[in-house]
């Protein structure tokens, strides 16, 4: 992976078939560590108890600027060239003299979810810092995620 990318978890696809996610829903990012990996077969992932690997666990320090998972503004699920996308605002957290120094990933999942079922994670490239100036996260133009026909 490269930094930037944005990767789906396995489970993710089967839960969107099932309707347990919402992709069109209330879709937050939070900010982990790089305790854990995450990888597409990473079991059940969840922002919390519920699933199998609880994401949350690894969150970084909350502090003035980053309170916690961030919403994305104007999450929208649609039909694109004949591919289902998922886009939404790009994503800046303030720099913070308080602030977090060890961000690595950033889990996207659908806070609306009874679990907070997770969809999948961004890669930041390495431990990032909000300590010396802002973080932000430019989604590719063609959007964060989406699913062709192959």
């Amino acid at each position: 992976m490269a930094t930037g990318d944005v990767s789906w978890f396995d489970q993710a696809l089967v839960d969107i078939g099932d309707g347990v996610i919402d992709m069109g829903g209330s879709i937050l990012l939070g900010l982990c560590t790089d305790v854990v990996t995450p990888t597409a077969a990473t079991s059940a992932p969840c922002w919390g108890a519920g699933g199998s690997t609880n994401m949350s666990t690894n969150q970084v320090a909350t502090a003035t600027a980053y309170t916690g998972p961030i919403t994305l503004g104007s999450p929208a699920w649609t039909l694109a060239s004949g591919k289902a996308k998922l886009d939404a605002t790009d994503v800046t957290v303030a720099q913070d003299a308080g602030g977090f120094t060890n961000a690595r990933w950033g889990i996207l999942y659908d806070n609306g979810a009874t679990n907070k079922n997770c969809i999948g994670w961004v890669d930041l490239g390495s431990d990032r810092s909000i300590v010396t100036g802002p973080l932000t996260i430019t989604w590719n133009a063609s959007g964060i995620l989406t699913i062709d026909q192959a």
